[in-house]
């Protein structure tokens, strides 16, 4: 699928809003029966359109709000410093994201503790601990003014 009809897009401007959306009430929303829904759904899916569904969970409510952006730059730009820092964040459960970027630093973690005495025991424990960090540089959440994870679909 190389092109997204109106319909398609609705479709999925429906589901990031709530993914738990039946066929039925997409097919109410869209104008179409569950049938034709229901086959441009899996064809979304099939196509790569729709990664996965999920619940989006309230950090406060499970004790992890202190929410924390890390950067990190590596002692050196080699594949094997790469290498390791990857393979070593990816199963860092507070760590929920994380990105290679271009500028001052290297790669730009997310990371959700309980508040600063988790944060400062998870630098020291599971960041301090790899061995290609050359540095950080911890930017602390005060007020989130903006999240959603709904992408604009041109």
């Amino acid at each position: 699928m190389t092109h997204l009809d109106d319909t398609d897009i609705k479709i999925l401007e429906l589901l990031q809003e709530n993914s738990k959306l039946t066929t039925k009430e997409l097919a109410a929303k869209v104008n179409l029966s569950a049938t034709p829904v229901f086959e441009r759904i899996k064809r979304l899916e099939v196509n790569g359109y729709i990664n996965k569904y999920t619940a989006i969970l309230n950090p406060e409510k499970i004790n992890n709000g202190f929410s924390v952006y890390c950067n990190i730059r590596l002692k050196k730009h080699s594949q094997e410093y790469i290498l390791n820092f990857t393979a070593a964040i990816k199963d860092i459960k507070e760590i929920t994201e994380c990105y290679n970027v271009s500028g001052d630093y290297d790669f730009m973690l997310k990371i959700y503790v309980q508040n600063m005495q988790h944060y400062q025991l998870f630098v020291q424990e599971k960041l301090g601990v790899i061995e290609s960090i050359g540095s950080l540089h911890s930017i602390f959440v005060l007020k989130e003014v903006k999240h959603t994870f709904s992408l604009p679909i041109y």
